[in-house]
């Protein structure tokens, strides 16, 4: 082997098993596995999980939060805010606040992160040129996918078209939509017509910014059921993924149900973006104010593919975040109310497996033999335990590879009865104690 973890906890109900990489594949899942390696892990009963995959970040919108700080914290603000600062990008600055956000992954325990750059007359390529540079540069840290994202709308900003063709051509991977950004909903349905034809004449797959809105009245921001219908006409099924998705969480029941059946029957997986729509939604309501968010819930128990994602680091969009899925994954789960043992387990697959399928990379994706060894061992004992303990990622493993290595180590000072100031430690005996 080239990397044998021991004494790991893979099941939460089975004895603690070795694991053998080989080739940057996962070679055996063994209790007691002998073989030799040329480096070995004891990780002493912590937990395993599959490497946290981020399926929705805007890395070149990072940490512009003190630049120009919104005053209102709105979503009109934040567009408004973030479109002056875009008018200023240098590559060397995008190229380090992107730096940071990936250092900050990377010790999370990412392993794959789809980023959605902007494309448009304001900014231009500079999203897209930076992000072929790191991916190049984080290519035995993290892969990443970069997706042409047109945030201006494509038929109200012409030319956007030619950016996004040119961004194909430079070596982004998937083509990317913001239908509601359209003046009409003929010009949205356009938007997404054209996606999917540039789409079709790469061979790329679809990621769109959909429904970002509190409500459905405006069909601009209720397009998820052409989409669907869209993706099963022309045969994209489960290439399709779609960001936010906020407005179907306002529609009764009867309404919904319809339309979730067409997001399964055309597999589309729906990423939803906590940390921002919990801050940006609802922002109108005087009171029981709605928490902004995609029907997690009804998606989940129809069998829809939900992943979620950290989307914005520190920008007036979202003004909090540190690139940790688990922490997202603990934030959701409080949202929608997941909190039984067996949704926890869920909001974990919606950030490591479903996270991967969204993506596109699910197949070789996993804790099992023959699966690519994107592994992260958790300083905790229980993998039920991740998304309580959010635990320090001890060990990240990439293709095989010992990427990150995290010394965690916290010391109680306990001044007790006696004064000690080991008062409490294993063999330690209280004299005041003992006087009594």
């Amino acid at each position: 082997m080239d990397l044998l973890i021991h004494n790991v906890r893979v099941w939460d109900d089975k004895p603690l098993m070795d694991i053998g990489i080989k080739d940057g594949k996962i070679a055996a899942i063994e209790e007691g596995l002998e073989a030799s390696a040329k480096e070995a892990i004891d990780a002493e009963g912590r937990a395993v999980i599959p490497g946290m995959v981020e399926p929705h970040m805007h890395l070149e919108k990072a940490f512009l939060h003190r630049r120009l700080p919104p005053v209102l914290g709105t979503l009109e603000e934040a567009i408004r805010v973030t479109g002056i600062l875009k008018s200023k990008q240098e590559r060397k600055d995008v190229l380090d606040r992107s730096r940071q956000v990936l250092d900050m992954a990377v010790k999370n325990g990412t392993v794959a992160l789809r980023a959605h750059p902007d494309v448009d007359l304001i900014q231009g390529l500079i999203g897209v040129e930076t992000l072929v540079e790191l991916r190049d540069e984080y290519k035995d840290l993290m892969d990443i996918q970069i997706v042409a994202f047109p945030q201006e709308g494509i038929i109200k900003s012409p030319g956007t078209t030619d950016l996004m063709e040119k961004s194909m051509q430079l070596g982004a991977d998937v083509v990317g939509g913001c239908p509601y950004n359209e003046l009409t909903w003929e010009d949205t349905k356009r938007h997404i017509d054209i996606v999917f034809d540039m789409a079709a004449k790469h061979d790329a797959p679809i990621d769109l910014h959909a429904d970002f809105s509190d409500d459905a009245s405006d069909q601009r921001f209720a397009a998820t059921a052409y989409v669907a219908q869209k993706t099963i006409d022309t045969g994209y099924q489960g290439r399709v993924s779609m960001g936010h998705v906020t407005s179907l969480g306002s529609l009764d029941p009867d309404e919904l149900k319809p339309i979730i059946e067409l997001l399964r029957k055309a597999d589309i997986s729906i990423v939803t973006l906590p940390a921002t729509d919990l801050y940006l939604g609802g922002r109108n309501d005087t009171k029981n104010r709605r928490r902004g968010l995609t029907p997690v819930r009804s998606l989940h128990e129809a069998g829809v593919n939900v992943a979620y994602s950290s989307n914005n680091i520190r920008n007036a969009f979202t003004p909090f975040g540190k690139a940790d899925m688990l922490v997202i994954g603990n934030m959701l789960a409080h949202a929608v109310s997941f909190g039984t043992p067996a949704h926890q387990a869920a909001i974990l697959e919606m950030g490591t497996t479903n996270a991967a399928r969204s993506i596109g990379i699910g197949a070789n994706y996993g804790v099992a033999v023959g699966k690519q060894a994107d592994l992260v061992i958790l300083d905790t004992y229980q993998v039920a335990d991740a998304l309580l303990d959010i635990p320090a990622r001890s060990w990240v493993i990439k293709r095989g590879k010992i990427t990150v290595v995290t010394h965690h180590k916290a010391e109680i000072h306990r001044h007790g009865c006696c004064g000690a100031q080991d008062h409490g430690a294993k063999g330690h005996v209280c004299e005041t104690a003992a006087a009594k």
